[in-house]
Order: C-alpha cells, then sequence, then structure tokens
C-alpha cells in the first residue's frame, strides 16, 4: 500500500539524515491522516491508494501554487524549494496519461455525449475527468477539451 510505503521511506530518510525528505514526508503523512479524519474511516490504519493519491494530488497542486505565487512576488529562492518539494511528491503518484491518451479519451466523450459545441464544455469536461481520473491533471484535460471544441 502507498501509505505503508510512504512511512518506510520517512523512516529510511531520517535515518539516513535526508532533512529536507524527512521534512516533506512528514507533512504528507500528517495531510494523510488529517484526511482520513475528515472522511471518519475508522477502524482501518490505512488509507486506500486512490485515497492517499488524492491527498498527494492537492499537495502538489498547493505546491503549483505557491511557486506561481513566489515567482509573481519576485522570491524565486521560495519558488525553487516548493518545486523541490512538489517534485518529491510527484514520485509517488501514478503516471500521467499524454496528451494523445486524453484527446482520445475527450474524442470518443464528444461522440458518445453528441456534443457539437462550446455549450457542452462542462459536460464533456465531467465525463473526460470521471473516464480520466487520477491519469491527468484537469489543467491538461482543460487544454484538450478546449482545443477540440474549437
Amino acid at each position: 500500500m502507498l501509505h505503508e510505503k510512504i512511512e518506510a521511506e520517512l523512516k529510511s530518510a531520517l535515518k539516513s539524515g535526508e532533512k529536507e525528505k524527512t521534512g516533506i514526508l512528514r507533512f504528507l503523512i500528517a495531510a494523510i491522516k488529517n484526511h482520513q479524519i475528515e472522511i471518519k474511516v475508522k477502524g482501518e490504519e490505512y488509507l486506500k491508494d486512490e485515497d492517499v493519491i488524492a491527498v498527494i494530488r492537492r499537495q502538489v497542486k498547493q505546491r503549483k501554487d505557491s511557486i506561481a505565487e513566489y515567482k509573481k512576488g519576485g522570491r524565486p529562492e521560495l519558488a525553487e524549494k516548493e518545486k523541490t518539494e512538489m517534485e518529491m511528491l510527484e514520485n509517488y503518484l501514478p503516471a500521467q496519461a499524454g496528451e494523445e491518451k486524453i484527446r482520445e479519451v475527450v474524442k470518443a466523450k464528444i461522440s458518445e455525449l453528441g456534443i457539437t459545441d462550446k455549450s457542452g464544455f462542462g459536460k464533456l469536461m465531467g465525463a473526460a475527468m470521471a473516464e480520466l481520473k487520477g491519469q491527468a491533471d484537469g489543467d491538461a484535460v482543460k487544454k484538450v477539451v478546449e482545443e477540440e471544441l474549437g
């Protein structure tokens, strides 16, 4: 399980003295435990992998937002720190679908739902995101949907 793997890597990072990795893994485990409390999973020590992946994706998105803000605010050193943390977190995520795969799913959903113009954007986004759940970033899907709807 992914949760167990992250805890094992924290122990390893502690033993080897990797301060930065230890810090980010501790923060990630705390976020996972908070999510576990939020969704009230009782009697189970570990969350399912898809729940852990959702937490990691949220953490990655926060880092992306912080990077943009730090760059806008003229703080490249803080942006770089956030980028390093984001890259560490991304190591725990499954491989992302490429643009070709996203486009293939979007085209299939367009014909399946009979969408002909931009008014079906929301419906198409919802269907595509459901199909690509955990495999693609929302921004990447949005870009392809916009291109396909012209």
